[in-house]
């Protein structure tokens, strides 16, 4: 059995990696936000009590999150490992979390935080037809965008001093998890800030 777990700062590329991941191993990826409103949807005993949390907003307590994972882990697809996205964020997480699978390895994708700011603020994307755009990794073609109706459209929390904020609670909560992951041997750090290719074949090769 095979539980990944994958972490590492906003913006650092998370998702398009995860999506490999899964593509390349075939594991099924474990999103605590997927399952709580997967968990809300379904009304469940402990979709209702995360509801009543979330529409206080208020942070959806850890035993909570746990309980969904302990009822996620006894799915089929589940069965031969899973890939944990997002989840755990805090040492205490962690430690819960191994109460209940063991963890085979822990993939960490080292961006530095400049470089998180300059991904993230510089994103913006077409109003009309979605295309995404950078404003220096992907500008908007001399001809526009493909659409032929472009209207610029960025999002309000996309902004410099949101992202340091962001990544300031990162530092505080969840890169501790590091250290705590080291001490087990189950760390492997990845460098992030590099083409998306090498990054995958780093996370691969990290599981043979």
């Amino acid at each position: 059995m095979l539980n990944i777990v994958l972490f590492g700062p906003p913006g650092a590329g998370k998702g398009t990696q995860a999506q490999r991941m899964m593509d390349a191993t075939g594991l099924p990826q474990v999103s605590t936000g997927d399952m709580l409103r997967a968990a809300v949807k379904a009304q469940s005993d402990v979709g209702l009590e995360a509801k009543n949390y979330m529409d206080a907003g208020a942070l959806v307590p850890d035993q909570v999150i746990i309980d969904l994972i302990k009822d996620r882990m006894k799915e089929d697809d589940a069965k031969g490992g899973v890939m944990f996205d997002g989840f755990p964020r805090t040492v205490p997480q962690a430690e819960a979390l191994a109460e209940i699978v063991d963890v085979s390895i822990v993939l960490a994708i080292d961006v530095p935080d400049e470089r998180i700011v300059e991904r993230i603020c510089g994103r913006f994307s077409c109003g009309n037809c979605g295309a995404v755009y950078h404003d220096s990794f992907n500008p908007l073609p001399e001809t526009g965008c493909t659409c032929g109706a472009f209207s610029e459209k960025r999002r309000a929390d996309d902004t410099e001093q949101t992202v340091v904020a962001r990544l300031d609670a990162y530092h505080q909560q969840t890169a501790p998890l590091a250290d705590f992951y080291q001490a087990s041997g189950l760390l492997h750090r990845i460098d992030g800030d590099r083409d998306i290719d090498l990054i995958t074949a780093d996370m691969l090769n990290a599981l043979n």
